[in-house]
């Protein structure tokens, strides 16, 4: 096995253990809630004057299925659509009082898991830090105009 090959294996791994590690409890805390749901809240929240573009864009997602799950949520009461009084064509979204509750949760248990993979990272250096992060940052530039050789833009902005 080459060095790329073992890398991609390695990142494989580590996310595959990181999703089966975090999983039951996840589950467990946010029952009756889909990832999609909980990740799209988490936008939501995060991210001042959301709309579908933007959800979109985000999750690398067709702007119709994006509909889809705003309109669930909406349903579920998590999450609300507002206008601005100057521009009366684009819908927004911001979380409900309901909606915040389930962020909360979410944000809590991504700390918990944070603080459960302290220990490793307390043992990076900034050096190391930095070279993770030029080829995450290169890889993706790499992956962003592969996507575009094949004509399509997932990034609207």
């Amino acid at each position: 096995m080459n060095k790329e090959e073992q890398v991609l294996l390695g990142f494989r791994d580590l996310y595959n253990k990181l999703v089966w590690l975090n999983k039951d409890k996840m589950e467990e805390s946010l029952k009756g809630y889909k990832p999609s749901e909980v990740h799209c809240i988490e936008y939501i929240e995060k991210n001042v004057d959301s709309n579908v573009t933007k959800l979109a864009d985000s999750f690398y997602m067709t702007r119709g299925a994006i509909s889809k799950l705003t309109k669930k949520l909406i349903e579920k009461g998590l999450i609300e659509s507002y206008q601005k009084s100057d521009n009366k064509k684009e819908i927004y979204f911001r979380l409900t009082e309901q909606g915040k509750v389930i962020y909360q949760i979410h944000e809590d248990l991504h700390n918990e898991f944070q603080e459960r993979d302290k220990a490793v990272f307390e043992q990076v250096t900034d050096e190391q830090f930095e070279s993770m992060l030029n080829f995450v940052d290169k890889y993706n530039r790499h992956l962003d105009a592969e996507i575009k050789k094949l004509g399509v833009n997932l990034k609207s902005e």
